[in-house]
């Protein structure tokens, strides 16, 4: 591939990684994720990432639970988890949202 090139990833077809995640384009600096149909249930592990995320709400409802607070989340919302900051999320309706990352999370 050439520097100018540009890549296409079609979400019907994107690898899928071990949490769930389906993974979308990615460049040298960031990298674009889907959460499809997450589920209402127990929250996620609270985990530390190495990476920033900011997020978008495409449909459903969560919660993003991060230092002390407890951030509603529903369609059409946008968030950011700052890079190490310990968080989880628990879905309170069928989820999806698409996330990009900073570096990539590939």
């Amino acid at each position: 591939m050439t520097e100018n090139s540009a890549t296409k990833v079609s979400s019907a077809g994107a690898p899928v990684g071990e949490h769930g995640q389906k993974h979308l384009a990615h460049g040298t600096g960031i990298a674009m994720r889907m959460w499809e149909n997450e589920m209402p249930g127990e929250p996620k592990p609270v985990s530390r990432r190495n990476y920033e995320t900011v997020g978008y709400v495409l449909k459903g409802r969560a919660e993003l639970h991060m230092s002390g607070s407890v951030v509603p989340l529903e369609e059409g919302d946008s968030w950011v988890v700052p890079e190490g900051a310990e968080h989880t999320y628990k879905f309170i309706e069928s989820f999806t949202a698409i996330e990009a990352t900073h570096p990539p999370a590939v």
